[in-house]
């Protein structure tokens, strides 16, 4: 059968506008829901859009095409934001975003596999993710596959031994075709990261681990692109894209406050938070953003 990836848009506004849709989603489902993670979700709509719209070699009519690239979330509590846009593309009916945690939903808490079409883990304990994605890399590599593996991870997992297990293994394999991108929000659910357990300086830390790393503005959807396009250009070792972001991004309320890193908006705060996000999307519209 001969598929064809989903054709790349490249238009840096329509992905700032998608990227805006996603966020009114990601509000939509948790107000409905009545529980979930708010801030990492947000911050990290603008990547997830880059990755989906422009980057992953994918097709929603086949999930399961041999020739995909696979992405695993290892931060599955920010999973609001990857069901939001597997929605908008085209994965499931955009409806089902407000079945969000409701019994016998296909959008749990965390990331089932089994569950929707274009999940490639089921996650839950942090720190597990980069594991499951170098072994997917690995075996690529072995079969000669073009395939790219893409792993998310938060920052607060790095406090996790696994991860830098993980992330040994990436180096000293030379795995080229894994890309970790570091939701770097700097906030976990108890407060900020360099109170609870310091991790900088993590650029060098993975240097010393053979990766090549880059920096990026996450919420610059170019910026973002160029990043995966880089990795995609050194051949000796696997890639951490660092995304340094505003958790709660686009929401004025929840921006840079630890408290909603665990929590959903009330009902009325879901208003006032689709209304800024409106506004928002008038000023992508006239390209005053």
């Amino acid at each position: 059968m001969d598929i064809h990836p989903i054709v790349k848009i490249t238009d840096i506004k329509k992905l700032k506008l998608l990227a805006n849709l996603i966020r009114q989603d990601i509000i939509a489902s948790l107000v409905a829901a009545g529980s979930g993670h708010s801030a990492g979700p947000l911050g990290m709509a603008d990547v997830f859009t880059a990755l989906y719209f422009n980057v992953l070699r994918h097709n929603p009519k086949f999930p399961f095409w041999e020739e995909r690239d696979r992405f695993v979330l290892s931060n599955g509590h920010i999973c609001p934001g990857l069901y939001a846009t597997l929605a908008n593309a085209n994965y499931f009916p955009k409806k089902e975003l407000l079945t969000l945690r409701k019994f016998g939903t296909r959008l749990q808490g965390h990331p089932h596999r089994t569950a929707l079409p274009g999940l490639e883990t089921t996650s839950g304990p942090l720190g597990s993710g980069l594991s499951q994605a170098a072994g997917m890399a690995y075996a690529l590599q072995m079969d000669k596959k073009k395939s790219r593996v893409y792993c998310m991870m938060s920052d607060g997992e790095q406090e996790a031994g696994q991860t830098w297990e993980a992330a040994m293994f990436a180096g000293k394999n030379k795995l080229r075709n894994l890309t970790g991108i570091l939701d770097r929000n700097n906030i976990q659910i108890d407060g900020h990261t360099e109170e609870i357990m310091p991790l900088e300086p993590l650029k060098e830390k993975y240097e010393a681990f053979n990766w090549h790393v880059i920096e990026v503005d996450a919420h610059n959807i170019q910026h973002v692109i160029n990043a995966c396009e880089e990795a995609q250009t050194i051949y000796e070792k696997p890639t951490l894209i660092i995304a340094h972001n505003i958790p709660g991004k686009g929401v004025s309320f929840m921006e840079n406050d630890f408290e909603w890193h665990g929590k959903p908006p009330t009902a009325e705060q879901g208003k006032i938070a689709l209304a800024e996000l409106e506004v928002f999307r008038k000023k992508i519209e006239k390209g005053v953003d």
